[in-house]
């Protein structure tokens, strides 16, 4: 038996390693070859003594440092867009944008907007004429409409004095065609035609003094005559003399605030006279082109209060002069009250003009053709609104439209 230990053995194990190693190099350099598209060399020839080589294995890819330095050109790679677009970049600055021409059309006319109509005038009083419409249509009136024209006249209240003075013309012409016009020129005839102008002093401090019962909306008037006078450049004082309603000196002091107005006021219950005094003295010290004095709502059948106002007027008179003018502020709907009133505070204080408030919210604005008649006393302003601005002067001939208007 041989013996298989000693050198002999040890060559053996070196040559067998030598030729696996010897067919790892050839394997190697073939898969090389092949990748460079090299023929390959046939094994004969790389190795004549090694024993014939096992079935060639699939070659395993080259390690990273063993890759040949010189690849071939590689394609970059196309790069995906997002599935959102993002926003289109500008335009290069050195290329301006190109648009599009633009595509011509007809012109399309726009019509304009219309414009807004402008706020109708307020008005005076409301209507009689839809009442009166069946009346006149032309024909003569019969005996029937004689007397549903003196019960319009009553209702509206122009008083009976006016409408006996006016239905007594009316049926004294003869030949009167239009009917409704014949009495619309009597009606501005029985107001007449007298001035209706607030007086003032060219110079100097004028005084006036207003009047009426509470509620009438007296203070209401002193703020928007305040107003009126700021408009028109002078400037105005205010005299709190109401020291007797409650708060009222709250109120006058906030119209003096929205005219621009300086008020005198003195403690609540303060003696009425004393606060003119003081309110005299300060308009002048200003000075002031008109002094406003708001009075108590003097009711007629209390004595002492129609005395306390006959007070008021010659404090005036020994301070400053006569009042230029003697305000009565009546509420148009208290109707033919309203003539009881004025005749009480005419006996109190010379009553120079009739302020007619509230007018527009009434069917009774026929009061201001009574007073006229009555009392002689002529309407110069009428309320229309609680606005600073809502205090018309009087004109007869649109009061007159505005009461026979449907």
């Amino acid at each position: 038996m041989p013996d298989t230990s000693g050198p002999g053995l040890a060559l053996l194990v070196v040559l067998v390693i030598a030729a696996a190693l010897l067919l790892s190099a050839l394997a190697v350099g073939v898969a090389r070859r092949r990748a460079r598209g090299a023929p390959e060399t046939p094994l004969a020839e790389a190795a004549p003594e090694a024993p014939p080589a096992p079935p060639e294995a699939p070659p395993a890819p080259p390690p990273a440092e063993t890759l040949p330095q010189e690849a071939p050109p590689v394609e970059p790679p196309v790069v995906q867009v997002p599935p959102e677009v993002p926003p289109a970049a500008p335009a290069p600055a050195d290329v301006a944008p190109v648009e599009a021409p633009p595509v011509e059309e007809a012109p399309v006319e726009e019509a304009p907007e219309p414009e807004a109509p402008p706020a109708p005038p307020k008005r005076r009083v409301r209507g009689i004429g839809s009442s009166l419409a069946r009346l006149f249509k032309g024909t003569a009136l019969t005996t029937q409409d004689w007397e549903d024209l003196e019960e319009v006249l009553l209702r509206a209240d122009v008083g009976v004095a006016a409408t006996d003075r006016i239905v007594t013309e009316l049926r004294g012409r003869r030949g009167v065609e239009d009917g409704l016009g014949a009495l619309r020129d009597e009606l501005i005839s029985v107001l007449g035609n007298v001035d209706r102008s607030m007086h003032r002093k060219p110079e100097g401090l004028s005084i006036w003094l207003i009047a009426g019962v509470n509620g009438s909306g007296k203070t209401t008037t002193i703020g928007k005559l305040a107003g009126q006078l700021r408009n028109e450049g002078y400037t105005a004082v205010l005299a709190a003399a109401d020291t007797f309603r409650a708060a009222a000196d709250q109120q006058l002091e906030r119209w003096a605030e929205r005219a621009e107005a300086q008020i005198v006021k003195h403690a609540p219950g303060a003696d009425p006279a004393a606060v003119v005094f003081d309110a005299v003295a300060a308009a002048r010290a200003r000075p002031a082109d008109v002094l406003i004095v708001d009075t108590a709502g003097r009711l007629q059948t209390k004595r002492n209060l129609m005395e306390e106002l006959g007070k008021i007027r010659r404090v005036l008179e020994r301070e400053a002069g006569p009042p230029d003018e003697v305000l009565l502020v009546l509420d148009a709907t208290t109707g033919q009250n309203g003539i009881a009133q004025a005749r009480a505070f005419a006996e109190a204080v010379d009553v120079t003009g009739i302020v007619l408030t509230k007018l527009d919210g009434t069917a009774k604005g026929g009061i201001v053709i009574a007073v006229q008649q009555e009392l002689g006393i002529p309407v110069k302003l009428v309320g229309l609104g609680e606005t600073i601005d809502d205090l018309a002067p009087f004109d007869p001939a649109t009061f007159v439209d505005d009461l026979l208007s449907a």
